[in-house]
């Protein structure tokens, strides 16, 4: 089948690139002429045979709130706009709204795989309606992974489902993240472990917490087994932060995600407020020792 796609980044790119390998044709829109198809998005509207289907795979908030609206004013009813970035799921039925006054149809697509997809496929979470899911079908089938259906893909409900999935999804993913690590951590405190790349490694297979994750990390530490090449700091794209938004919203406790989340906030300060403030107190109702800033260099 024919698409559009609009975004050729890490992920866009790739997925450019499987789905031409899958027979596909493929037009592509970026604002970097080294790697786009075409110079405008009205020049990629008039390269696409009516009905049209167009993918957009920019960054969340602003950048697709302003591709939706040029995308409502250079199509036609018919025509189906997917959104595969990573939107909050409450701006999914603004862009349907808008699209749909225009007669177009709008699908929300939550897309898991990074920059692995190329090869491995992308885990699909989609919402939409079941004629604009079933339109869609090619291109979501040789997007995800190979194998059954619904080990890669799900129609997880009516606009705005996809995107919510995939916000739960990154929080699960923050939260897993954090516990591997601090396995991690504990393994290379102990000098009766010989070697915490070994454990990571032998973990992979046979055992209950083997998962793609844990294997990526046995591969980093392969790669540098003390992780001296990269600093602590850890930003968070927004997914892990609206799960614990909508958690409070629904009364669902997520303490793992949570404490993940501001794990996050901690790795990003250099001297803590919070504990140099418990180390003011234990010092002023216990006498305990203070470590002074010129003392520590």
């Amino acid at each position: 089948m024919q698409l559009g796609l609009i975004g050729l980044g890490k992920m866009g790119f790739n997925m450019r690139e499987r789905l031409r390998a899958g027979g596909h044709e493929v037009i592509g829109f970026d604002p970097r002429p080294e790697v786009t198809d075409v110079p405008t998005l009205e020049a990629l509207a008039e390269s696409l045979a009516a009905p049209r289907t167009v993918w957009v795979m920019v960054p969340s908030g602003e950048v697709t709130r302003q591709t939706v609206a040029e995308l409502a004013d250079v199509l036609a009813p018919g025509d189906l706009v997917i959104d595969g970035g990573n939107s909050r799921y409450t701006e999914d039925r603004p862009h349907a709204d808008l699209l749909g006054q225009k007669g177009i149809s709008f699908i929300d697509a939550g897309v898991s795989g990074g920059i692995w997809g190329l090869t491995e496929g992308y885990g699909l979470m989609v919402g939409g309606s079941d004629d604009d899911i079933a339109r869609a079908m090619p291109i979501f089938d040789t997007l995800r992974p190979a194998g059954a259906l619904p080990d890669g893909f799900v129609h997880a409900g009516p606009v705005g489902a996809g995107h919510f999935t995939k916000m739960v999804h990154n929080g699960v993913e923050y939260a897993l993240m954090t516990a591997y690590a601090e396995g991690y951590e504990m393994l290379a405190a102990e000098d009766l472990v010989r070697d915490p790349q070994a454990v990571y490694q032998a973990w992979t297979n046979g055992t209950v917490v083997r998962s793609w994750l844990q294997q990526l990390l046995a591969k980093a530490l392969k790669e540098d087994p003390a992780l001296a090449n990269i600093s602590g700091y850890t930003d968070d794209s927004g997914e892990g932060r609206w799960t614990v938004e909508e958690a409070i919203r629904l009364r669902v406790p997520v303490p793992s995600i949570a404490a993940s989340l501001f794990a996050r906030f901690l790795s990003r300060q250099d001297d803590s407020p919070t504990m140099k403030a418990v180390a003011a107190l234990r010092n002023q109702f216990g006498g305990h020792a203070v470590k002074r800033i010129s003392e520590s260099g």
